[in-house]
């Protein structure tokens, strides 16, 4: 059976701001310990609240490595004022934009899991560009442009170590999902396509692919 988190574990996942089913989540977390045993850090891409970076951290922990996120914590297009997913709890009142960094530091500090986290503030092209070495996963999870989505994949694919896991959110094959989905497709498409990554069977909106091959 696959790997499940700790009661707890799941309970700060479930309490903590996020959009991600619990279906999913427990998919997550399976796929962070698999890859927690190559003994790499875990990386994310798309941190909001922290919700998902509660699994993997857990994973870390379970794994003796570490979780990395990477997000400039000033939401993504859909989070915006104005938009279906817009929180004004998570805008900082003094500049007048999103700033989900406090709310993800609360999220950690919930679960006893600030020491197995490493958070990279900034923009995911610019860590990308300075990170150097092999991660165990990276799980691509930030801005559902085309820009963003390849930006992600480009960046931090090229990392994922020799049977470690690149892991997508939010592919949804239909058209009508345009602006939530049809990016984070395509670059699975790609990764499927590249010849690199042998798919492991999806969890809703979730894809994980294995790398078996060199590239991207």
């Amino acid at each position: 059976m696959p790997a499940a988190p700790k009661p707890e574990t799941l309970a700060a996942f479930e309490a903590a701001k996020g959009f991600m089913p619990v279906e999913e989540g427990l998919a997550l977390y399976a796929a962070a310990v698999e890859a927690g045993r190559l003994g790499l850090p875990l990386l994310e891409v798309g941190t909001y609240c922290g919700r998902s970076t509660i699994l993997l951290a857990d994973a870390a922990r379970e794994a003796g490595t570490v979780a990395v996120t990477v997000d400039h914590h000033r939401g993504s297009e859909e989070q915006q004022p104005g938009w279906e997913y817009h929180d004004p709890e998570l805008v900082d009142p003094e500049v007048g934009r999103m700033d989900t960094l406090p709310a993800f530091r609360r999220t950690l500090h919930a679960a006893g899991l600030e020491d197995h986290v490493i958070a990279m503030v900034g923009r995911s092209p610019q860590v990308a560009k300075v990170w150097g070495r092999p991660v165990g996963l990276v799980f691509v999870d930030g801005g559902h442009t085309d820009e963003h989505a390849v930006n992600d994949y480009e960046g931090w694919a090229p990392h994922v170590a020799e049977g470690g896991l690149l892991v997508i959110h939010d592919v949804f094959p239909d058209p009508v999902d345009e602006w939530t989905g049809q990016a984070p497709y395509r670059i699975y498409l790609r990764a499927l396509a590249c010849g690199a990554f042998t798919e492991v069977p999806a969890t809703g909106s979730l894809r994980v692919l294995r790398r078996t091959g060199g590239g991207i």
